[in-house]
């Protein structure tokens, strides 16, 4: 039975981070499926030329929302929007997220909060926006994407690992009480996506390669097709690739004791 609900012109698929890497695939994917959708980001230009795109490839509804996720005004201003455009959102797609790194005794005060208002704060302002419509109407899917760095403590990158903890604890929660809606919820845990994201975060391209085999890193169309795939399967949790899965069943498994002392070893933000 599929959980992604059918296209309806009066229906929208949200989707947040979705100027590039894996929130441009997910909404190419959802478009595919003949779903409107409803690009989120702060780069106005690249949301622009994506909605053209997926317009003209597919023949679906988009429109652009400009919006900066770490300000609370401007999330709330996206449910106003796609209201005002009497449109009801029944994919809500939390892409949106970004890492810093480096030792917290180091970290640029501003910069941590910034990204746990967008890794943790925004998942939970959007879901507490659009998710009692969902259930009135017994319909939607809930995408969260967090990271196979949710299933065990990151050293070098604190405050993230600990963000995307929060974001599978919230998702498998989210799945209990949404059981009898209707609604389903689904984490994405990606491992390395080559996408720009470790750059942004401090990361040089050699850092990243040479920290990472390159068998763990997915491209992030195939990340995006397995998550939809698996949200339309009514997933817990979807990792893509092998080697993903396992990193992520040992980050669990593992005893903190010697796990993470060997992560801050060898993670390259703390130049060990």
């Amino acid at each position: 039975m599929s959980s992604l609900p059918a296209p309806r012109p009066d229906r929208t698929c949200l989707v947040t981070g979705a100027s590039s890497g894996i929130g441009a695939e997910l909404a190419r994917q959802l478009a595919g499926r003949g779903h409107g959708v409803t690009l989120v980001a702060r780069s106005e230009e690249k949301l622009v030329a994506l909605a053209a795109e997926l317009a003209s490839r597919h023949d679906v509804r988009t429109e652009v929302i400009v919006a900066d996720l770490t300000v609370e005004a401007d999330r709330s201003a996206i449910a106003d929007e796609v209201a005002a455009r009497s449109l009801s959102v029944n994919v809500l797609v939390n892409n949106a997220g970004f890492s810093t790194t480096g030792p917290v005794a180091g970290a640029d005060p501003g910069a941590e909060l910034a990204m746990v208002r967008t890794d943790v704060e925004a998942v939970v302002h959007l879901c507490t926006l659009f998710l009692p419509g969902m259930v009135g109407r017994r319909s939607g899917v809930v995408l969260n994407v967090a990271s196979t760095a949710a299933f065990q403590p990151l050293p070098g990158q604190a405050a993230y690992g600990a963000s995307k903890a929060f974001v599978l604890s919230y998702t498998y929660a989210l799945r209990g009480e949404l059981r009898p809606t209707g609604v389903t919820a689904t984490a994405l845990c990606p491992g390395p996506v080559d996408t720009g994201f470790a750059e942004a975060a401090g990361l040089s391209a050699e850092e990243f390669t040479g920290s990472i085999p390159s068998f763990m890193v997915v491209s992030a169309a195939e990340v995006a097709r397995r998550a939809v795939a698996g949200m339309d399967a009514n997933k817990a949790v979807v990792i893509p690739g092998l080697g993903n899965r396992a990193t992520a069943v040992a980050g669990r498994l593992a005893p903190r004791r010697w796990l993470v002392p060997m992560v801050a070893r060898l993670h390259p933000a703390l130049g060990r």
